[in-house]
């Protein structure tokens, strides 16, 4: 199967297979938020990240096994279906630890800069970055049989950074963070996966920082 990133909602999810990890994303809600499923093929355990809307679509495409809920920041587009979908599935809920206490279902687990979070044998490492949110999270997959793989929220996007609503001081730090936690350390091959539309890549994007640097969004 070639995957795409292109999903609508009420549409069909799209599914990407890895060598240890199955990505398989829909997208759900009025926002046109995207919800990620993570598999590890060696375990079959089951990560979700953003229960963001429409539990009955996530429901249906988690199954009936799910081992934690990570979302990715405090707005509530992010977390719409979480309760519902904890209280179906007894999933374990993740948060960035500076965000939980603006999520309404309890954090079982906060996230930390630098904090591993692992899906059967696989590992996600948590990278906090400041701005869209005061503890928006990122999820950083190194495949190790290819290039890396990160889950952004609404810290990044194709053709720029997360919406830090007029507020400089947001933006230098968001856009900062961006800048040193994903794009120098990370290759152009990098794929990314937002919290709303279209997947990119690092490397589509590393043009543009300037630009996005100058224009102050």
């Amino acid at each position: 199967m070639t995957y795409h990133g292109a999903v609508q909602v009420g549409g069909v999810p799209d599914v990407r297979e890895l060598a240890h990890l199955i990505v398989t994303k829909v997208a759900v809600g009025p926002h046109d938020n995207n919800a990620y499923l993570l598999r590890c093929r060696a375990t079959d355990e089951q990560l979700l990240i953003d229960a963001a809307a429409d539990a009955p679509v996530l429901l249906e495409t988690v199954g009936p096994r799910l081992a934690a809920v990570v979302t990715t920041h405090r707005h509530r587009d992010h977390w719409g279906a979480l309760a519902e979908v904890v209280a179906a599935t007894g999933a374990r809920t993740m948060a960035g630890r500076i965000d939980a206490e603006g999520i309404d279902v309890p954090t079982d687990l906060a996230l930390e800069d630098g904090s591993v979070i692992r899906v059967g044998r696989i590992e996600l490492t948590v990278r906090h970055l400041v701005g869209h949110t005061p503890g928006a999270i990122v999820l950083v997959y190194d495949d190790p049989q290819g290039h890396p793989h990160v889950f952004t929220g609404d810290c990044l996007f194709p053709g720029g950074v997360g919406n830090t609503w007029g507020d400089p001081a947001a933006f230098d730090s968001l856009f900062r963070d961006v800048s040193a936690k994903l794009f120098d350390v990370l290759p152009d091959e990098t794929w990314v996966y937002p919290g709303h539309g279209a997947d990119t890549t690092l490397g589509a994007e590393r043009p543009h920082l300037a630009e996005w640097r100058e224009r102050g969004w």
